[in-house]
């Protein structure tokens, strides 16, 4: 039940500002945290080889069979969530993921790593197609893929405290015969599961449920939502077949290419740098973290212009085109224009994810939406598992996991072609005309 009380309701402006204050610090903190433990086996790569035996082929199916179990569980837990409310569902998972995540201090061997990172992905499902959906239900277009940029940054300041983080509980090596990753895996999972009681009392289900709205100002809220959401997603917007959309189907395809390249940067960031020299464990992740502070930048400063579906469209090829850039001179250069091209693809990482959203988001409404953002997420993230499947086989077959990055450039190259067709809910195609003086759509 609301208890704010005021004597006229707050205009839009100031209610968006208010918003972002309440909710977007408690998303960000649980993605970090998110972020946090599925990323951190890429500083434990190099022991889980020397401790374990295993080699970067099976390190990089590990790291991507999360996406597997991950993938498959969207869709049913967005529709649990839309059912039950965000509040129960985001904290259950954040349980859940953070002692699965603990549990990775007991691996030993290649199936017991094989079968955490499975257990992991079906954990931790739901928590980003979710919160995509939480934010349709407080945001208007113009505003969404700003809260969205807002929220990525959880993965910018997952990367960035990470490697100094997790070097730092490494140092823990033989404390209690223990090694330092199995310091590291524990004592970055269980505060998973200590933050989801803050997300059980502080994160509202609805604007109908924040204490800090009247009842006037939340119905205002949640007028204006459905509303935008009918215009755009039209009378078909129900249907979950309306996730096969032609359109939302090319979304998938620009989501997936991008999730390929920024798994890849993740799960193998830590070993490409290890390579430019001899380096300490604390060096390579305060190195690790320039790109990550990059992607922070931008994903605070650019998502924001994205207000008109021409104008992010423009700003989605781009991006990918900037990220294709930067990864190829990180593939041909040495080590200090090698790092300058990871920071320039990484500028883009977030305004392109933030933006991609936009499309599906556009089309769909109720259960529709929940799953198909799920769908959505599901299967762009598939792109997490191949992308270090392909890079780990790389690395095995060359030597050098650089080589890579080549295939990645091009991936990201073909994605900006396919992203010039994306069109956002009833938006008008291009037109032109053929021959013959007939109008077509383009």
């Amino acid at each position: 039940m609301n208890s704010a009380t005021h004597a006229t309701p707050r205009d839009e402006r100031v209610l968006n500002k208010l918003m972002f204050v309440k909710l977007m610090p408690l998303l960000i903190a649980a993605y970090v945290l998110s972020f946090l433990d599925r990323t951190n086996i890429a500083l434990a790569k190099h022991h889980l080889d020397v401790d374990l035996g295993i080699s970067a082929a099976a390190y990089g199916l590990g790291a991507g069979l999360f996406f597997l179990t991950y993938a498959l569980s969207e869709i049913p837990s967005n529709l649990i969530m839309h059912k039950v409310g965000a509040r129960f569902w985001i904290a259950r998972i954040m349980v859940t993921w953070g002692l699965i995540s603990a549990a990775m201090a007991f691996v030993q061997g290649e199936t017991s790593f094989y079968v955490l990172r499975l257990l992991l992905g079906i954990a931790e499902a739901g928590l980003f197609p979710g919160v995509m959906l939480y934010l349709t239900y407080w945001f208007n277009r113009e505003q969404r893929a700003r809260a969205t940029g807002y929220f990525l940054l959880g993965v910018c300041f997952a990367n960035i405290i990470g490697g100094p983080v997790g070097a730092a509980l490494m140092r823990m090596d033989g404390l209690l015969g223990w090694h330092g990753w199995q310091w590291m895996f524990l004592l970055e999972g269980l505060p998973a599961v200590a933050f989801a009681w803050v997300v059980w009392c502080k994160l509202p289900d609805r604007p109908s449920s924040a204490t800090w709205l009247s009842a006037e100002e939340a119905l205002g809220i949640e007028q204006r939502i459905a509303r935008e959401t009918e215009e755009g997603a039209g009378a078909g917007g129900h249907s979950l077949k309306q996730c096969l959309n032609k359109q939302i189907l090319l979304a998938i395809f620009v989501y997936f290419c991008h999730q390929i390249t920024v798994y890849t940067v993740i799960f193998f960031l830590p070993g490409i740098i290890s390579r430019y020299g001899e380096m300490s464990t604390m060096s390579v992740g305060l190195l690790t973290s320039l790109p990550w502070i990059a992607a922070a930048l931008g994903a605070v400063w650019l998502p924001r212009y994205a207000t008109t579906p021409r104008r992010a469209r423009q700003m989605l090829v781009a991006g990918l085109l900037t990220m294709a850039l930067g990864l190829g001179i990180a593939a041909v250069s040495g080590p200090v224009f090698s790092l300058m091209g990871f920071c320039l693809s990484a500028v883009m990482f977030f305004v392109v994810q933030s933006i991609i959203f936009l499309y599906p988001a556009s089309r769909l409404k109720g259960v529709a939406l929940a799953g198909g953002l799920g769908f959505v997420n599901a299967c762009g993230l598939l792109g997490g598992f191949v992308g270090p499947s392909v890079m780990g086989a790389i690395e095995m077959s060359t030597g050098d996991a650089v080589n890579g990055l080549k295939v990645m450039a091009l991936v990201l190259v073909v994605a900006a072609l396919a992203a010039l067709r994306l069109r956002q809910g009833q938006e008008p195609v291009r037109s032109q005309i053929a021959p013959g003086g007939v109008e077509r759509a383009v």
